[in-house]
């Protein structure tokens, strides 16, 4: 399928809490709205006054299963957090639910079912969508429609998305400007020289460990960085780095340059990540309910790879928003394009290394593997933990999973993407 066709298809633990983690009840950024306590503070959050764990917990796979559910929906009381504010009118999502009861795949030999997928791989909420229709919406673990659950490195894909915004409106001018042009502070680093494009296909060349559990890698000295809520931190741990590699030349998974785009974007747009959001997307869109972002400091800078959190209907209109291309309006609504029209298409599709080494990754998004998804044009933004946020624009599909997995990789039991796959070869069956 060309590119052309795709793109149209597109249209208590408390006191350990306080041992680890700065201030927690500050909410920053005045242009977002300033509260006294994190949104999940108020009454009307169900879960409220859950016990949780730490940030370094989380991060070490140590909690709980008890525990790391209460946290995953609790995070915005780990770190200060700018508020999303919800819509006025929120995007309808029409219930047509389906009948799962018959639906099996099969999964590197063995077959299995709906139930044993969402128990193996502790899923905590799922949501189906197909023609922007809910055909199956379930909580689990004590969760339900009002609670915000954390996205880990869905996060990434968010804060791509915001660079193409900046990109229609200018703000931004080409993926080829220079990082340094809008972070000056890495001025003489290994990132002198690196162009945007090089840190959102993570093909920056720069040394970088993203060993979640090791509190020697460089993944953890950026969160120590950011649990010190120092202005500036999280970028002389980029300032430190090294260079490994010619730039564009490989690879390197590093969620510390999201935090360099994070500051770009900072910069470029002259506010916050969150007012960004929600003045372009969340609140035009149609989002139901307030999201949470964490901030690198208080009244600092969004935490570009990770932190946010959002109801599971709001992450799926998230994944409506890109099948339409990046564009907000109808029913009502003013129409308005808000991405540039071929950027769902490229920022999640493969990449092109200086060699001519094609990479399994796009812009901060990961372009689906198997033949058939890649036919259809799929994609997924991932999170550790089990997140997920799929997106099939020629079956015209999404699909949210909430994973309450308390190690940060390798819990899945079963292979999420051929689930994935399972779910729209079932639904383009039903319709036909």
């Amino acid at each position: 399928m060309n590119k052309i066709a795709i793109n149209l298809l597109r249209i208590s633990t408390g006191l350990l809490l306080l041992l680890n983690t700065p201030n927690f009840s500050t909410i920053a950024r005045a242009e977002v709205g300033i509260q006294k306590t994190n949104p999940s503070i108020s009454s009307s959050y169900p879960h409220a006054k859950e016990a949780i764990g730490s940030v370094r917990q989380v991060y070490d796979g140590v909690l709980s299963p008890e525990l790391a559910v209460n946290t995953f929906r609790n995070i915005d009381r780990l770190f200060p957090s700018a508020r999303i504010p919800k819509s006025d009118r929120p995007f309808p999502l029409p219930l047509d639910l389906q009948t799962w009861t018959q639906f099996r795949f099969v999964d590197r030999g063995r077959q299995f079912d709906l139930t044993q997928y969402l128990d193996l791989n502790r899923v905590a909420g799922i949501l189906i969508l197909k023609d922007g229709k809910i055909k199956l919406e379930q909580y689990r673990y004590g969760n339900s429609p009002q609670t915000r659950w954390m996205s880990m490195s869905i996060a990434k894909s968010i804060t791509s998305t915001l660079v193409g915004a900046a990109l229609q409106q200018k703000k931004i001018k080409s993926l080829n400007d220079p990082v340094v042009w809008y972070v000056p502070e890495l001025q003489g680093s290994a990132y002198q020289g690196l162009s945007l494009r090089h840190v959102l296909m993570m093909a920056s060349g720069v040394a970088w460990n993203e060993a979640y559990s090791d509190p020697r890698s460089d993944r953890r000295r950026l969160l120590e960085a950011q649990i010190s809520q120092t202005p500036g931190a999280t970028m002389q741990v980029m300032k430190k780095l090294a260079i490994a590699a010619p730039a564009g030349s490989v690879m390197n998974y590093n969620t510390g340059e999201t935090q360099v785009v994070a500051q770009v974007l900072r910069q470029a747009l002259g506010q916050s990540l969150a007012h960004y959001l929600a003045d372009r997307i969340w609140r035009p869109f149609g989002m139901e309910a307030d999201a949470s972002w964490w901030l690198d400091s208080a009244n600092g800078v969004e935490i570009g790879g990770s932190g946010f959190s959002a109801t599971l209907r709001d992450y799926g209109r998230f994944g409506l928003f890109m099948l339409g291309a990046g564009h907000v309006g109808g029913a009502g609504r003013a129409g308005q394009q808000i991405l540039p029209l071929a950027w769902t298409y490229e920022a999640t599709t493969p990449k092109a290394l200086s060699n001519g080494t094609m990479i399994p990754y796009g812009y901060l998004w990961w372009p689906s593997t198997s033949p058939e998804a890649l036919a259809d044009g799929a994609y997924c933004a991932i999170g550790i933990h089990g997140q997920y946020l799929y997106i099939n624009p020629r079956q015209n599909i999404v699909i949210v999973v909430w994973g309450a997995q308390t190690k940060p990789s390798g819990g899945a039991v079963i292979n999420d993407r051929t689930f994935f796959d399972a779910v729209s070869r079932a639904l383009s069956t039903s319709t036909q």
